[in-house]
């Protein structure tokens, strides 16, 4: 599936390359997970390299992807690869087995499966769609995407769209912050009276806290790096904030910590940790790490009635609750073969683009001589009568060449394009 791109007069296809949570696990995610700063020059790297037409880079907890539009897909992916591996500073064979390559409709159909949910570790859930969107602005405000990406990124946003509204899929979904809370209650058998400390105060550590206070949850706290978004959230929920300076002290305290920040490095370390166990006097405490690059350091586990799962961990238990969702999820994925199949049609109707430039030229010419031989013989016309006569020339060529037009677009549309291009070609004499 190639594209023409009428600004260069050149064919492009559509490529997507990357690794998610059925792939790579969570240290190799981390490390290669990009934060809103670092995406951003990324994205420069990525548009600088010639081999690449246009790209967005898509970061999330659950996977790093880069789609491209290109002429050379296989030197495109290379490149991409070669950047982000510069970027991070590691070798691709750190991270080359993990990959995936898409190309054309595969790539297309991934995309939208990406948007409407169905390829995450919580189908259903609503975050990706919103992380998809920021993805794609940054690569249009940096001037990163063009003509055949926008086309592709609005018709996803219409599929995921359709998807949400058209099937029940985000009726049943389980959050990530949902699944946290399942394990917690799996591990103690309630929460009732429990002491929380949430680090973080984003999207996943409110819908964190709805959950808990379903399963009255004890005393809960927030640990936030801004205080005062700390405060915010702690007051809507009747709980306390502190300062993440205060997070040793917490320790001693709490029985579990959920924590969801945007840190590049671990807000819990083992020693934090190993001064508070001193002070428990046996009492187990638990580590839900729902981070990406992860927010607890794992070495934890190794002190005595410590316990860090991380988002890895929580796959169990949204496994358990995946039946629900199964039905909906046939519908949604036809909703995305829908979507492919018409933007496939669009990507074809592209092919006709530089015969109907070419008839619509040849037919304008002709025109244009003729009518200014005409004006050339005539005297006594006005200006205005000369601009007249040029806007009918012009209204001529355009009633020629409509019907020539739409008898290739049928063609294209009727899977007979090759055969209607060359009569199109031949009758118009085009390739003299």
């Amino acid at each position: 599936m190639s594209a023409w791109d009428e600004r260069y007069g050149v064919m492009r296809e559509i490529v997507l390359t990357g690794l998610n949570h059925k792939t790579a696990p969570v240290e190799t995610r981390e490390r290669l997970a990009f934060s809103a700063s670092e995406a951003k020059e990324a994205l420069g790297a990525l548009r600088a390299r010639p081999e690449i037409d246009e790209v967005m880079l898509l970061s999330s907890c659950n996977r790093v992807e880069v789609l491209m539009a290109a002429r050379d897909c296989d030197a495109a992916v290379a490149a991409s690869k070669a950047v982000v591996a510069d970027f991070k500073g590691l070798p691709q064979a750190d991270f080359e087995s993990c990959l995936y390559t898409h190309h054309d409709n595969a790539a297309v159909r991934h995309m939208f499966r990406v948007a409407a949910s169905l390829d995450s570790m919580v189908v259903g859930e609503p975050q990706i769609l919103g992380q998809v969107k920021g993805a794609y602005h940054l690569a249009a405000s940096e001037k990163a995407s063009g003509p055949l990406l926008n086309r592709l990124m609005h018709r996803t946003f219409h599929v995921a769209k359709r998807v949400r509204s058209e099937t029940g899929i985000g009726d049943s979904a389980v959050s990530i912050s949902y699944a946290a809370i399942e394990l917690a209650r799996k591990i103690f058998g309630s929460l009732e009276g429990r002491k929380i400390l949430l680090v973080g105060a984003g999207e996943m550590a409110e819908l964190a806290v709805e959950h808990l206070i379903q399963h009255q949850a004890g005393d809960i706290f927030v640990a936030n790096r801004t205080l005062e978004r700390g405060v915010e959230l702690a007051r809507r929920f009747n709980g306390s904030a502190i300062a993440l300076e205060e997070l040793p002290e917490a320790l001693k305290e709490v029985d579990i910590i959920i924590s969801s920040t945007g840190s590049p490095t671990y807000v819990i370390t083992r020693d934090m940790v190993k001064q508070g166990v001193k002070s428990r006097k046996g009492r187990s405490i638990f580590f839900i790490d729902i981070a990406v690059p992860r927010d607890i350091d794992p070495a934890i586990n190794r002190l005595s009635n410590a316990y860090v799962y991380d988002i890895d961990d929580l796959k169990e238990v949204i496994d358990g609750n995946i039946e629900s969702r199964n039905v909906e999820a046939v519908k949604a994925e036809r909703i995305v073969e829908e979507g492919v199949v018409a933007f496939a049609r669009w990507v074809e109707g592209l092919h006709t683009v530089p015969t109907i430039k070419a008839m619509r030229s040849k037919v304008g010419a002709i025109a244009e001589c003729e009518v200014e031989k005409t004006l050339a013989s005539l005297t006594g016309l006005s200006d205005e009568e000369r601009a007249a006569i040029r806007r009918m020339g012009q209204a001529i060529v355009t009633k020629v060449v409509h019907d020539p037009i739409r008898f290739i677009k049928d063609g294209c549309h009727n899977r007979d394009e090759s055969r209607a291009l060359s009569y199109a070609r031949s009758i118009f004499n085009l390739d003299e």
